[in-house]
């Protein structure tokens, strides 16, 4: 999940105009809506954990510079959107997890779909998304 960092919050729904134009009704369909994604990922077993992360201001970087640590204040990038959080999410095919991530998607959020790194001597290959 990508947001902009000013303003930042959780949910970020609550934190950018398309989501705070979004009228209380339709607002309250898509909060059971979520929830009901949550339930289902729960009780199918795909749901493997999930964060928010705090502003990008918040951040310290940390970089190697020749032979010694180099030590920043963030953010690492200036950009429009920055990551506000991620759900590791363990499924079968593909297609599923682009099923789930589009229901993940709400005004003024992006979602980025992205297959975990796994290593040849792990259970699962490469390719595989979790």
């Amino acid at each position: 999940m990508h947001s902009n960092p000013d303003p930042w919050g959780h949910p970020t729904i609550d934190h950018t105009p398309e989501g705070r134009s979004v009228p209380a009704e339709q607002r309250a369909v898509m909060d059971r809506e979520f929830d009901a994604l949550l339930t289902e990922l729960n009780e199918s077993g795909e749901f493997v954990v999930a964060e928010a992360l705090a502003s990008p201001a918040s951040s310290t970087v940390y970089r190697w510079d020749g032979d010694r640590h180099v030590t920043t204040d963030g953010p690492f990038a200036e950009t429009k959107e920055q990551l506000a959080g991620f759900f590791l999410i363990d499924c079968e095919t593909r297609e599923r997890a682009e099923a789930v991530a589009a229901r993940f998607a709400g005004p003024g959020d992006t979602v980025e779909l992205r297959p975990g790194m796994v290593f040849e001597d792990d259970r699962i290959g490469a390719d595989d998304v979790l």
